[in-house]
């Protein structure tokens, strides 16, 4: 895997373009500037990598636009240390930009040939501060909640009660929830049984499906 100063400088460029569309997270920005993008990209994608699209990673998912990675990841206000649920581990791209924010991250992605790919990936970058996992995400990793955040990276039809019971109290859930677009909902444990929702943008992701699919 080769990150040339081309690739650097493009990646430049797709930060100012992210600045231009508003993103404000200086944190975040820098993560995504340090992380190359094409390690998580088939060849045949490597070109583009650094334009602000989505593009095919199989198993009909996608690689989600760098805006939206920045729009989430920003309004999941991540701290160093922080215990992050990710739901949908898709390239991995996702989870690095969160270990990169100094998380510790666990995430879980039902599509086997997806999960051993970006497991593959993560490790050979050396990021040892994340684990991954083969699971149904609408069941989330109970054995290791409560967490500090849980970002979901496809639209769901409904919020999933066992993700929203796996927060910590002051703990943060970032989901689109939408059928043909989802609307990018923050809902934040205020106690033991109350929550707060805030509504965001719309977007469009791929559906946040049930079930696990061995290759």
């Amino acid at each position: 895997m080769t990150d040339s100063y081309r690739h650097k400088g493009l990646r430049k460029q797709l930060i100012n373009t992210l600045r231009e569309r508003g993103i404000r997270d200086e944190g975040v920005l820098e993560a995504m500037l340090q992380l190359p993008r094409h390690f998580f990209l088939d060849k045949a994608f490597e070109e583009w990598a650094y334009q602000d699209k989505p593009f095919p990673i199989g198993k009909e998912q996608t690689i989600s636009q760098p805006y939206t990675v920045a729009y989430q990841t920003s309004l999941l206000n991540v701290r160093k240390r922080d215990k992050v649920l990710e739901v949908g581990t898709g390239s991995g791209y996702q989870a690095a930009v969160l270990a990169l924010l100094g998380a510790r991250v666990y995430t879980v992605e039902r599509q086997e040939l997806l999960h051993k790919r970006a497991k593959a990936i993560l490790q050979r970058l050396k990021l040892g501060n994340i684990r991954c996992y083969l699971r149904d995400g609408y069941k989330g990793l109970p054995e290791f909640a409560p967490f500090d955040a849980i970002i979901v990276t496809a639209g769901a039809t409904e919020i999933p009660k066992a993700l929203l019971e796996q927060l910590r109290v002051g703990g943060r859930l970032v989901i689109p929830v939408g059928t043909d677009a989802q609307r990018m909902k923050r809902i934040t444990r205020i106690s033991e049984e109350e929550y707060e929702t805030e509504d965001f943008a719309d977007f469009r992701f791929v559906p946040f499906l049930k079930g696990v699919n061995r290759e």
